[in-house]
């Protein structure tokens, strides 16, 4: 586990960088240069989908070349300059272009660093795994959110979005730093049996991996169902920003709608670790389906809710969806994984995820200028019952089972 705490430290640092940041783009653009909510769904849809075509070729580079510390080294790097592009950003179009340089980094970072997060632990425990980096990853968000609310609650009403910015590059730096800590496991021969064998012929009897597209027939059934059911949650599951939008119509000011995801955060980093220990017992399918009905109920009340207290409680409950779900799929995929395709399917996995988020901002933002506030969360209820229904109906634990017990 010791190389999944300081991955998991990576992240805790990273996302306190960027929570220092995130809740206050929406706020930023609205504010600052008149962004509509449909131009900020389009801003957010656009930074998310064009980091997620990259997720399934950088993990089929980490399958391929093995390079999983570095190439997750650059992307968390990314990150760093994303601070900068925020602080030269003259116009929306330079958010955007920063958002961009942002989720490219999550793009290329997020498989390596899963598949190291993976290799790092016993299939018994893969949960526990993700959960333990899910928390130190929700723990350092939870604790950027706090320090820029303190920072912009004792300014006076006069604070810089820039100098906030720039001070968040801080803990991002220290993300990186902790890579020296990382250990990497190493593929091939050992030691003992490369001495006994010619170089010359492990070299050219090393097999040549085929391009991810022709493996997708390798692919277990079960896991093609997942993938599936992923891609019509996230068409309904719209960005964050829209939360922010409506905690703000509830009466929420450009500083305490910060604490709100303060809030979200320290449930879901309290709530993470149980959360991946119980899906080792109990088995992902009996933790992801109620994960996709509370999501449906959250969406319900941020639908109709109107009142500061119902957003203290409705961002609560979100944390408890995050801390059932995000650690807990990325483990059910990496354990049902073909091991020389685990990347590649940690990266389609989040990569089907990313596209769906574009049409998902897009069709948020429409509903809420053309029909009502209330209206893109009911739709994102509503497939989210779908997915936890076809969940129930047609996923089997058996191959998870076997996966395991043969680990």
């Amino acid at each position: 586990m010791r190389n999944v705490v300081f991955l998991g430290l990576i992240s805790f640092f990273t996302d306190f960088s960027t929570e220092m940041v995130y809740p206050l783009i929406p706020l930023y653009l609205v504010g600052t240069f008149g962004a509509t909510h449909i131009l900020v769904g389009i801003i957010e849809g656009i930074a998310e989908s064009l980091a997620s075509l990259l997720k399934v070729y950088s993990g089929y580079l980490t399958d391929r070349f093995k390079k999983k510390k570095a190439l997750a080294f650059s992307g968390y790097a990314a990150g760093l300059f994303y601070k900068f592009a925020l602080i030269f950003a003259a116009s929306w179009i330079g958010i955007l272009g920063a958002r961009v340089l942002d989720r490219l980094g999550k793009g290329i970072r997020t498989a390596p660093r899963d598949v190291l997060v993976s290799e790092s632990t016993d299939k018994e425990n893969m949960g526990k795994a993700f959960g333990l980096h899910k928390a130190l990853d929700m723990f350092g968000a939870g604790l950027g959110i706090l320090v820029v609310y303190l920072l912009i609650s004792h300014s006076g009403g006069n604070y810089d979005y820039k100098r906030l910015f720039l001070f968040s590059a801080i803990p991002a730096v220290l993300g990186l730093f902790m890579f020296f800590f990382v250990k990497e496991k190493k593929s091939g021969l050992t030691a003992a049996a490369a001495g006994t064998v010619n170089a010359d012929t492990v070299k050219k009897e090393k097999p040549v991996r085929p391009p991810f597209w022709k493996n997708i027939d390798k692919i277990d059934g079960q896991l093609k169902l997942y993938l599936l059911v992923v891609f019509i949650f996230t068409l309904g599951n719209s960005s964050k920003a829209f939360m922010i939008l409506k905690a703000s119509d509830a009466g929420f000011n450009e500083v305490n709608v910060i604490l709100l995801f303060f809030i979200y955060h320290a449930v879901a980093a309290i709530l993470s670790v149980p959360m991946g220990k119980l899906s080792d017992k109990i088995g992902r399918k009996n933790l992801l389906v109620p994960g996709y009905i509370i999501f449906a109920v959250c969406y319900i009340g941020f639908a109709f809710a109107e009142t500061k207290m119902a957003m203290i409680s409705l961002f609560s409950l979100y944390g408890l969806y995050t801390a059932m779900i995000t650690g807990v799929e990325r483990a059910f995929v990496a354990e049902i994984a073909p091991e020389n395709l685990k990347g590649t399917m940690l990266g389609l996995h989040s990569t089907i995820a990313g596209i769906a988020l574009l049409p998902a901002s897009i069709i948020a933002g429409i509903l809420w200028t053309g029909f009502g506030s209330s209206v893109p969360f009911i739709f994102g209820a509503s497939l989210s019952l779908l997915a936890a229904v076809l969940l129930f109906i047609f996923m089997t634990p058996k191959k998870v089972i076997s996966s395991r017990s043969t680990g």
